[in-house]
């Protein structure tokens, strides 16, 4: 295929889904993702499409939000593999909040089987997905539909929330970064997500590797208060995302990098069982400098703790960052 065909179709496909990850696009042009990053770049340098980390999308994507339809057809192996992880986290009989997203009703679908589970949710598809589940409650907030993603939003949304408590909150984003947190493109929906943030003890932020190193409009949740991150190892050559964990592990976040069976590792740790609600297989960890928060449902007395995982892709070299905390 000539590079002027390439381009022809990824600009097609861009403009058709609103934004694709450069797997995808490397994937359905049958050629490397290093050769569609020049083609992303020319198309950028034209004003076609924008730039993101790990991907495209169309001008103006800085405070564009992509709709249902196109989110569910990107990362679907990383989302899988993300949800799977994350669902070792939450333990019987436990109360959470899920908030809106593709990957948190990938979760939604895994916690279906968790017995004695209340989940507080203002997404549609989330309590779709655990609909039919006997032992566990669902509780929807109030507020205004918002259809592009099947939400709940607005001050009756944020109202139904105050005075809740529960142990954590599994939230997903347009954009992560070290230095401003967890954002999305929509002021509503951000502001539901921070009033879903004030009742859960900890926060667990599910983004997939295309979003590290994204920055959108509104900030849902700064750095400092996120728990835990999981998400998927990013490809090898992708040295931006690789900085972005360093930096989020630095600043005491937990990070859990998912591979398709949801098993972790850290580099050169002894292994060990996770705990309770941990039906995932072993995980390694990796201590952390200093307590940065307390944690009340774990981390122990050793500080936040650091989790990765066996790439996606091991067998074709895939690595994961070292992430270990540098010493200053």
């Amino acid at each position: 295929m000539f590079a002027a065909e390439r381009r022809q179709l990824i600009l097609e496909m861009v403009r058709a889904n609103g934004a694709v990850s450069l797997r995808e696009l490397a994937r359905v042009v049958q050629t490397s993702e290093v050769t569609v990053r020049r083609d992303v770049r020319a198309l950028e340098a034209e004003g076609l499409l924008d730039r993101r980390h790990g991907g495209a999308v169309l001008p103006g994507g800085f405070t564009r939000e992509s709709g249902f339809p196109q989110k569910s057809h990107l990362a679907t192996e990383e989302k899988t593999a993300i949800a799977d992880l994350a669902a070792g986290f939450v333990e019987e009989g436990e109360a959470i909040v899920v908030g809106a997203g593709t990957t948190t009703q990938e979760l939604a679908r895994r916690l279906a089987r968790v017995p004695g589970l209340t989940v507080v949710t203002n997404s549609l598809l989330v309590a779709q997905a655990l609909a039919h589940a006997n032992r566990v409650e669902v509780v929807m907030t109030g507020g205004t539909l918002r259809g592009s993603n099947y939400a709940l939003v607005g001050s009756g949304a944020e109202q139904s929330l105050q005075g809740l408590r529960v142990s954590r909150a599994f939230l997903s984003g347009s954009g992560l970064t070290a230095e401003r947190g967890l954002s999305t493109s929509n002021m509503l929906s951000a502001s539901v997500d921070r009033a879903l943030v004030q009742a859960a003890g900890e926060v667990v932020v599910l983004a997939d590797h295309t979003k590290l190193g994204s920055d959108t409009m509104f900030q849902t949740v700064p750095t400092d208060v996120i728990t835990r991150l999981v998400t998927d190892e990013p490809p090898g050559h992708d040295d931006r995302a690789a900085t972005e964990l360093q930096a989020l592990a630095d600043q005491g976040v937990q990070i859990a990098v998912a591979n398709g069976s949801g098993v972790g590792h850290g580099p050169g740790q002894p292994g060990m069982d996770g705990g309770p609600g941990d039906r995932r297989g072993p995980r390694r960890d990796v201590p952390l400098p200093g307590q940065r928060r307390s944690h009340p449902q774990g981390g122990g007395a050793g500080g936040p703790q650091l989790r990765s995982a066996p790439s996606l892709s091991e067998a074709s070299g895939g690595r994961v960052a070292d992430l270990a905390p540098r010493r200053r």
